[in-house]
């Protein structure tokens, strides 16, 4: 049997990880190349790019705003050879600072709940985006990889069976393995004033941040399919989601 390495070894992001492997409650697994999440592309350089075609990668879907895409474009935006879609995931929601300052404990499961209820549209873009995409491999990713990737990634492992405590922790991940990027996204998150203590929270990938949003979920939609029935995906597009994701 193939091993695969759940971390894709990049020059130039940290973060590009491998949704497969997974036990699943049916007693399959998560297949592996099939859908990849990831931190801002940027900075890959043309043998990172040619590393991850070479790897079957087929679709990427940007889930940054407009002002991150200008100021650092996505590098697949221009190759023909893949399908790229750019949908800013968390357009509806206040920004961070602001939802911080009026709570008395801010908590980043928070931002994810908000999200989950007010930014519908956006998810079921993104969703239905991966459900259509070609054959090959899908790679989602925002800036860090841990927000609004973060969020897709849970809704795609719930809906293909794998258990709560391993989604959240394929979330915490990210606060593993990706020391350079978070420090680098620590510098410039101080470098324009915010303070540390913010700073802090906005990069954690605390466990109980991703439960409290699948807690969410659960005591108000009752669960991920039905979630996604909600905000109008159709029952094939579910089906093709969670296939997607299967074994063979």
């Amino acid at each position: 049997m193939l091993a695969y390495e759940r971390l894709i070894a990049l020059e130039g992001a940290h973060n590009v990880r491998d949704l497969g492997g997974y036990d699943t409650a049916e007693g399959a697994a998560t297949r592996w190349r099939s859908i990849l999440r990831g931190d801002a592309l940027h900075r890959l350089s043309e043998g990172d790019i040619e590393a991850l075609l070479g790897h079957g990668l087929a679709t990427v879907i940007d889930l940054r705003n407009d002002r991150e895409t200008a100021t650092e474009a996505n590098p697949f935006a221009s190759r023909s050879e893949v399908r790229y879609h750019n949908t800013s995931l968390f357009s509806a929601l206040a920004p961070i600072e602001m939802m911080a300052e009026t709570a008395v404990r801010f908590d980043m499961g928070e931002r994810y709940c908000r999200a989950i209820d007010e930014c519908q549209p956006a998810i079921a873009e993104v969703l239905t985006a991966i459900a259509q995409a070609p054959e090959g491999i899908v790679l989602f990713h925002c800036s860090a990889g841990k927000d609004r990737t973060g969020l897709i990634s849970a809704l795609l492992l719930a809906n293909a069976g794998v258990a709560e405590a391993t989604i959240v922790e394929d979330y915490a991940l990210t606060e593993t393995i990706s020391g350079p990027l978070l420090a680098r996204l620590r510098e410039r998150a101080i470098g324009r004033g915010t303070s540390s203590a913010l700073v802090e929270l906005m990069l954690a990938s605390k466990p109980e941040s991703m439960r409290m949003a699948l807690a969410h979920i659960s005591q108000n939609y009752g669960d991920v399919p039905r979630y996604l029935a909600h905000i109008g995906l159709t029952a094939s597009a579910i089906g093709e989601l969670k296939a997607r994701l299967r074994q063979q």
